[in-house]
């Protein structure tokens, strides 16, 4: 008789606030396609049928609280009961630090299960602020979990986000916390991470120990664990419009992965009525005005692709209409499910940009917008993971950018352009942003907060009719 004991795990990344179905954008041939996608409830449906047959865990890889209308308004507490619902094992976390050390600390005591992360210290106790580690026991075997927040917080994030707070990249500290686990004798360690797959790749890399890796940050949809130094990595998209599933063994200290499977969050799933019971009860108060229609587009909206977006473009059109600027940024957020073409509603702006932050305006000189760019394509494109500090390229309008992306830091622009004419290093530029991301503070003068919100911008900028907001080949390659 075999001895082999089974377990398969649940992995939810990059969910980003959306709780209900919504569109999707999918590949197929020379085109993108929207699709209805998504929805805690048809997740919980999923994980539960699975959890009643075979003992399962499931992990959230972080970035659950924030992304969209409801979460950023009730900074994170409306998904305190969805969340506890689907009854995770354990999460790490990126934008729940957007609600400041504090506010996130304040949710994280509501969770029924442990927020992990060996890389964020106190600074001024030099302690961990959330547990490295936990250990869970499922189907007889015992299990070990090692959480790595992003690493980017304190870096590139708003410096509210990491107030008292200091992140690193776990590679340091990793190597002890498996060795903690192996003395335990756990039957197997599982690395929840929200490092980013190329970050996730190389740690992995260096370290050996763990069993199964489960990244987060970037957004891929692996339909198959890539394997490296032991361990099976997988990333399952962004949205809750995916599921990962790991079926694995446990036979004489071995870990065999039977299957993974991918799983499209699809409308053929079923959904779970005690969670969308929750959903609804959170959600109905706000519907009739997230659900107002205010404009129209005539392109499909989205953030899919990596040096320019339609999406990002109809939100820069929006900051030039109200301000008049020669040029605008906005950070290369990836997040934001599509807009297909047709009516644009309040929600969808939300999910553009669900800070809703103000305006801002700010001079550049040319030097200084030549210096943000090489810093801001070495952030995308280093060659050291550790070193990719994005998001995709910052969005940009009013601007032409040629680029060697394979370059080394610093020497990879070849030519810039502002309003079609070769950028002059000492002239002053007038630009519009939103949030620290899309122009950091070092940058600039005569910087400028407006008392029009980028959702107000928008909500305008429709109001002239609908959007055509197509690639115009701003950022490229060469």
């Amino acid at each position: 008789m075999s001895s082999a004991r089974k377990l398969t795990l649940f992995q939810l990344n990059d969910s980003h606030g959306y709780l209900e179905p919504h569109h999707e954008l999918f590949w197929s041939g020379d085109h993108a396609e929207c699709r209805m996608a998504g929805g805690y409830a048809r997740v919980a449906s999923l994980m539960e049928e699975t959890s009643q047959v075979t003992p399962a865990l499931a992990f959230d890889c972080g970035d659950t609280f924030h992304g969209t209308y409801l979460p950023v308004k009730s900074r994170g507490r409306a998904m305190l009961p969805i969340a506890n619902a689907l009854a995770f094992d354990a999460m790490t976390a990126h934008w729940e630090f957007a609600y400041g050390p504090a506010g996130f600390r304040s949710l994280a005591k509501e969770l029924n299960y442990p927020v992990l992360a060996i890389n964020c210290y106190e600074m001024a106790t030099g302690e961990l602020a959330y547990s490295p580690f936990t250990i869970l026991e499922r189907g007889g075997l015992l299990v070990g979990v090692i959480g790595i927040a992003s690493s980017i917080v304190d870096k590139v994030m708003p410096h509210q986000f990491s107030d008292g707070l200091r992140f690193t990249s776990g590679s340091d500290e990793l190597p002890g916390y498996i060795k903690q686990l192996q003395e335990e004798r756990v039957d197997l360690i599982i690395a929840i991470s929200h490092l980013g797959f190329p970050q996730d790749m190389k740690l992995a890399g260096e370290v050996r120990g763990v069993d199964i890796w489960l990244s987060g940050h970037t957004h891929n949809r692996l339909c198959r664990p890539e394997y490296v130094n032991g361990a099976a990595m997988i990333q399952s998209g962004c949205h809750g419009s995916f599921l990962g599933r790991i079926d694995l063994e446990v036979e004489g200290g071995r870990v065999n992965i039977q299957s993974h499977k991918l799983a499209l969050v699809n409308m053929d799933v079923a959904s779970n009525p005690d969670a969308e019971e929750l959903i609804e009860r959170e959600i109905q108060p706000h519907r009739d005005f997230l659900n107002e229609v205010v404009g129209g587009t005539r392109t499909c909206l989205n953030r899919n692709t990596v040096m320019e977006s339609t999406m990002d473009n109809f939100l820069l059109q929006s900051l030039i209409d109200l301000t008049g600027a020669e040029v605008a940024f906005s950070n290369g957020w990836r997040f934001g499910a599509p807009i297909p073409v047709g009516p644009v509603v309040v929600n969808d702006l939300y999910n553009i940009i669900p800070m809703n932050p103000p305006v801002s305006r700010v001079l550049l000189k040319g030097r200084e917008i030549w210096s943000m760019m090489e810093e801001n394509l070495e952030r995308t494109f280093s060659s050291d993971p550790t070193q990719q500090m994005g998001g995709y390229v910052k969005r940009c309008m009013g601007l032409n950018l040629y680029f060697k992306m394979e370059n080394p830091p610093n020497t990879r622009i070849q030519e810039l352009f502002i309003q079609g004419h070769r950028l002059q290093p000492d002239r002053m530029y007038t630009a519009a942003f939103v949030t620290e991301q899309g122009v950091p503070l070092k940058y600039g003068t005569e910087r400028l907060d407006l008392e029009v919100r980028a959702v107000e911008a928008m909500e305008r900028f429709l109001a002239k009719g609908a959007v055509k907001a197509d690639l115009m080949g701003s950022i490229v390659a060469v």
